[in-house]
């Protein structure tokens, strides 16, 4: 575990393309919000998990942040997130979602290796940027209000505003940023899990 990070499992999503109650759906005999929660243990011993209203992840044994509520999307829980981690200290934040199930064992390391002289460091595979599941410098809040003043509330657009290193990730036989976003997706996921 890295002491000087923070992890907070972003959940406050709707996930309608899935049904709703994304966090609680199955895979393996583990809820994804479970499973996120045992990958952030293995990072840090402070956790959080960000959600619009806690009925999402219930009942569950880890502390609860709210989204930002003026910020739709993943911004406003990624503002939570940041807020969570310069209160406990932490130098660096972990925001990891709870639908990539798969998530690679180095990915804390790996990007922080790569964060030097960087606000965040965001994961790359397949061609593919995933800033839902990156490590930011939590002194990166300080520019969150500049931002907002903007049009744009994208986490890619806050990347490049706090200065993002993109990290390349290989995929073997499973992309290990794979998301689970349908049904047929969460399908998939149980056949690649077995």
């Amino acid at each position: 575990m890295r002491g000087d990070v923070a992890v907070v499992i972003l959940a406050g999503g709707s996930g309608q393309r899935i049904g709703g109650g994304k966090p609680l759906k199955p895979l393996g005999g583990e809820r994804l919000v479970d499973r996120a929660l045992r990958q952030a243990r293995s990072w840090s011993d402070t956790i959080a998990i960000a959600v619009r209203d806690p009925k999402q992840v219930q009942p569950i044994d880890a502390a609860l942040i709210h989204d930002e509520p003026q910020f739709e999307g993943p911004l406003g829980g990624l503002i939570a997130a940041l807020r969570f981690a310069d209160n406990a200290g932490r130098d660096l934040l972990l925001a990891i979602p709870t639908d990539m199930p798969f998530l690679p064992r180095n990915l804390c390391d790996k990007l922080a290796q790569a964060l030097a002289g960087h606000g965040c460091a965001l994961p790359r595979s397949g061609g593919h940027l995933h800033p839902v599941c990156a490590l930011w410098r939590t002194a990166s809040i300080d520019h969150v209000h500049a931002y907002a003043a903007g049009e744009d509330r994208s986490l890619k657009g806050f990347a490049k505003t706090v200065g993002c290193i993109e990290v390349e990730w290989s995929i073997d036989r499973q992309d290990p940023f794979f998301n689970v976003n349908t049904a047929a997706d969460l399908a998939d996921a149980a056949i690649v899990q077995s």
